[in-house]
């Protein structure tokens, strides 16, 4: 782990602006080199608590902690962070070379100095080669790079993105999930994502801290969060989880857990329920249905087992799952 690597934490954080909180006594300690992701819906206080551990918005109550360095009140260069912001930032006026070197002019490092290192860091990144051009002249993955190169050029401690996948179509989003991901074990720093996407939660994240009405509701790891949801909040945001009320309580249940029968079946807790659609996913198949008591459900079937017994809109089918893929929500 390199030598700048720290613990981040946050006790008791809060931000209010007027009377809305936005973010609710927040507590929270990312490990030194861990990539953390801070997973919710809009307006769930996630940008505004990253915007909090850079300085760029200040802490109505509690404390930043990086290191063992409270930052409440240092401003954002000399805190440690760096921040890859969702548009990325590039100056259209100056060159590749010069948009990753500006922090360094801007911090008194010589000209011969900070292009020596704005071209190494371009190099990490593979796109020396376009040391010379101007932003508007690069793709989408390739602005990317660029503002990545410019975060790492300061050797932070703690790199903090902002959504920074959300501009590029899907199939580069993928390659580039894989690249940070790759950067993040390279450099060995904590690097902290904002994200609504689910999915880029779990394929980058070491901690994913879901958020909601400006409070954590539950901090695990990918398969931790996946496979243990702690509340009802949790199950539905992350996806392929059903909501199962019996009384008084609700537990959760995976899509791909959930099976069809044509007739009751041994150790299952089976009921009739009414096929409402089917949607074709390629390698999964999709049935959302309906019991009789109004529990609507979603079951996700590989394709090869879908074809050994499909079903179709308006089919009655008895719907169940074995004991033990119930699992049990907070109240």
């Amino acid at each position: 782990m390199p030598s700048n690597a720290a613990d981040l934490e946050l006790a008791d954080v809060t931000k209010a602006y007027g009377e809305t909180v936005a973010v609710d006594h927040v507590s929270l300690k990312v490990p030194a080199g861990t990539y953390c992701c801070l997973l919710g819906p809009s307006g769930c206080g996630k940008t505004s608590t990253l915007r909090m551990v850079a300085g760029h918005e200040f802490i109505s109550d509690g404390d930043v902690l990086i290191g063992n360095t409270v930052v409440n009140d240092l401003p954002p260069a000399k805190r440690g962070t760096a921040m890859m912001f969702q548009n990325y930032a590039l100056f259209p006026h100056l060159s590749v070379q010069e948009n990753v070197a500006f922090s360094l002019k801007m911090a008194g490092i010589g000209k011969a100095e900070r292009l020596e290192r704005a071209d190494e860091m371009l190099g990490m990144v593979d796109m020396d080669a376009y040391a010379k051009r101007l932003p508007a002249r690069l793709s989408g993955g390739q602005q990317q790079r660029v503002a990545l190169a410019r975060a790492l050029v300061t050797n932070p401690t703690v790199l903090l993105l902002d959504e920074p996948l959300s501009a590029l179509d899907p199939f580069l989003r993928i390659r580039m999930r894989a690249e940070l991901k790759r950067y993040q074990r390279e450099f060995g720093i904590s690097f902290v994502h904002v994200t609504h996407s689910q999915e880029e939660a779990m394929a980058l994240a070491d901690m994913v801290v879901v958020m909601n009405d400006g409070r954590i509701e539950q901090v695990g790891s990918p398969r931790e969060v996946y496979n243990h949801p702690k509340t009802r909040f949790v199950a539905q945001f992350i996806g392929g989880h059903n909501i199962v009320h019996e009384g008084a309580s609700a537990y959760a249940v995976r899509a791909d857990r959930i099976r069809l029968f044509a007739a009751q079946a041994d150790g299952t807790t089976a009921s009739p329920a009414t096929v409402s659609d089917v949607e074709y996913q390629g390698m999964t198949i999709h049935v959302a249905l309906k019991r009789q008591d109004g529990t609507a459900l979603l079951a996700t079937l590989p394709e090869h087992e879908f074809d050994r017994s499909p079903v179709s809109v308006g089919d009655t089918v008895q719907v169940g799952w074995n004991a033990d893929d119930r699992h049990e929500l907070a109240a």
